[in-house]
């Protein structure tokens, strides 16, 4: 096999990562702490609202949610909501603070959070005499959740949204980014998204004081003395200054990371604009703004006469071009799947029929048109 990889979502670099990182070699800033961890605070304080919430930049996404959840008082033996159709990271977290996931289905239009699941789920779990602590809403694949039918939701019962946008930074809802709806939001900078700081994420708060509280626990939860001392349990979770510096020089792409995997989206919408059966993951209507992250497919095999998201995918890889099904819902993983689950099958429809393709911000038109004959030649077009 003669054809390079194409990747379905690889790491992008701007060209300015390097002056950043070597600033912090040069001043022997290597520590978890330093002026790139405060200056890419202040990047994304700055892009999110304007100065208006307070963001923590941690080890990971799912350290955000982690916190997260400990921040929203999630002890053992509570119970927490959480968006079914997701990756694992949404989920681990409960567990970790002794706490039972409570699974909910998706709708057709986001693919995400069900409101009319999701209430139903909060009476159930109240009747049962265990009112769930707090709801994880994921923005799936940088396509923002139903904002508003689930806040109202969630103001109803009084339960807090812990915002999962690990995958949805650049995305928005009428003007307003997404990390900052929720009482608690998550954002990640994993290898495959849509910037990066080879790993980390942050954790975005509603004031200074609850921010400080997270860096407290982020950093072992030193209580304030000369020497080590520890009134409550803590986490080695805090970002290095050399990974914060890679971030702060791809918040300088970061729009145009955005721009770049939405012309993917297009690129897609028009290579299947024609074709029975496929339709291409989009927003609902213009309040939605996505980054799309990963642009995804559904397909119907009854319209397209049999092509299905398995055999669409063997043939991207036999040109060694890489796509993958959408995520497995964690209800239906083997160790979750003894949980409760409250919906009917959306998100098991579809990762039984979707399929995400090559969406990354540095594909080349050699890469989009490679992409394009292999489809058209397995479509028989």
């Amino acid at each position: 096999m003669n054809n390079s990889k194409i990747w379905l979502s690889s790491p992008h670099m701007g060209g300015s990562e390097q002056k950043y990182v070597q600033e912090a070699f040069d001043t022997n800033w290597v520590a978890p702490l330093g002026p790139n961890v405060s200056g890419l605070e202040k990047d994304l304080e700055k892009y999110l609202s304007n100065g208006e919430v307070a963001v923590g930049v941690l080890s990971s996404g799912t350290a955000a949610i982690h916190l997260g959840l400990v921040l929203l008082g999630v002890t053992s033996g509570d119970e927490v909501i959480c968006q079914s159709m997701t990756f694992s990271a949404s989920v681990n977290p409960i567990f970790y603070q002794g706490a039972t996931p409570i699974f909910v289905d998706s709708e057709w239009d986001t693919w995400n959070l069900c409101p009319i699941a999701l209430e139903a789920a909060i009476t159930d779990r109240i009747a049962k005499g265990k009112k769930p602590k707090a709801i994880i809403a994921v923005h799936l694949y940088g396509v923002p959740y139903q904002i508003e039918a689930i806040r109202a939701i969630a103001d109803a019962y009084d339960i807090p949204i812990l915002e999962d946008a690990a995958e949805a930074l650049g995305s928005s809802f009428k003007g307003q980014k997404c990390g900052t709806f929720g009482d608690i939001g998550v954002l990640s900078f994993n290898g495959n998204k849509i910037i990066t700081t080879s790993g980390g994420g942050a954790i975005v708060m509603p004031t200074v004081a609850l921010k400080e509280r997270a860096i407290f626990f982020a950093t072992q939860s030193r209580d304030a003395a000369p020497h080590y001392q520890h009134s409550e349990i803590g986490y080695n979770y805090r970002m290095s200054n050399v990974c914060a510096g890679i971030g702060r020089g791809q918040m300088e792409v970061l729009d145009d990371h955005v721009e770049k995997r939405r012309a993917m989206h297009d690129f897609y919408v028009d290579l299947f604009k024609n074709v029975a059966g496929i339709s291409v993951f989009s927003v609902p209507n213009s309040d939605y703004f996505a980054n799309y992250w990963l642009s995804a497919i559904l397909i119907d095999p009854e319209k397209t006469n049999g092509i299905t998201r398995e055999s669409m995918r063997l043939a991207l890889e036999a040109d060694n071009i890489e796509s993958r099904p959408l995520w497995k819902p964690m209800h239906l993983q083997p160790i979750f799947q003894q949980y409760p689950y409250y919906g009917e099958k959306v998100a098991e429809t579809l990762f039984e029929n979707g399929l995400c393709l090559p969406s990354g911000s540095n594909l080349t038109d050699e890469d989009r048109k490679r992409i394009q004959d292999v489809l058209l030649k397995f479509m028989g077009i």
